[in-house]
């Protein structure tokens, strides 16, 4: 972790000229309308478009610090995350901005870790977040339809912002290309906003 690139505090914290060179912006909360008018421009489908709860971060906050490392906990607390659950709701990859490095941008297929499906490792998978806990944490917006668990061989959960500009766009990108290649698998992808969670606890 000492490497990790926390691209929250780029955003908060550095110049206006690097905000501007990773393509970020400032923290701003969202209405519902105005997340939706957001993820049509950048092709997120209704159907799959979610927000994550700011109750969220209670959860994150009771982590067994003693079952599990402060870096586990962390990772969950990135802006830019991709969780790969199988079917049974098990957490088989994990895609996070802290690891994928990278200038200008961010390079989510670092070591050609998107050329497979399932990705290979890049972020420790943990048990800290199964699917049926983080499901409690994403609310539907307008046009979403209900998630039912163990439906879909996979479960993608893609988190994206307005506030990470240019870099969530490409994580959204990369996460889908790299679904392509899951054949005779049914994956489902959804995108989870976190405008307004990572406005209210930064």
């Amino acid at each position: 972790m000492k490497n990790c690139l926390v691209l929250i505090a780029l955003s908060l914290l550095l110049s206006g000229c690097v905000k501007l060179i990773y393509g970020l912006h400032d923290t701003k909360a969202l209405d519902k309308k105005e997340i939706v008018e957001l993820s049509l421009k950048r092709k997120i489908p209704a159907a799959d478009n979610f927000e994550l709860d700011t109750m969220y971060l209670m959860f994150l906050n009771k982590v067994d610090t003693f079952k599990y490392k402060s870096s586990e906990r962390k990772n969950h607390y990135q802006p830019l995350q991709a969780l790969y659950y199988n079917k049974a709701g098990g957490l088989d990859a994990f895609i996070i901005n802290c690891y994928s490095r990278g200038f200008p941008n961010l390079k989510w297929n670092r070591r050609g870790i998107l050329d497979t499906f399932v990705p290979k490792k890049q972020a420790p998978p943990d048990s800290i977040l199964p699917m049926f806990e983080h499901l409690k944490y994403l609310k539907a917006l307008p046009g979403a339809q209900r998630f039912t668990f163990g439906q879909d061989d996979y479960t993608v959960i893609v988190y994206w912002s307005y506030f990470m500009g240019r870099q969530s766009k490409r994580l959204n990108k990369a996460i889908e290309k790299n679904v392509k290649l899951a054949k005779g698998k049914k994956v489902r992808i959804l995108y989870v906003n976190t405008d307004n969670f990572f406005k209210k606890t930064l």
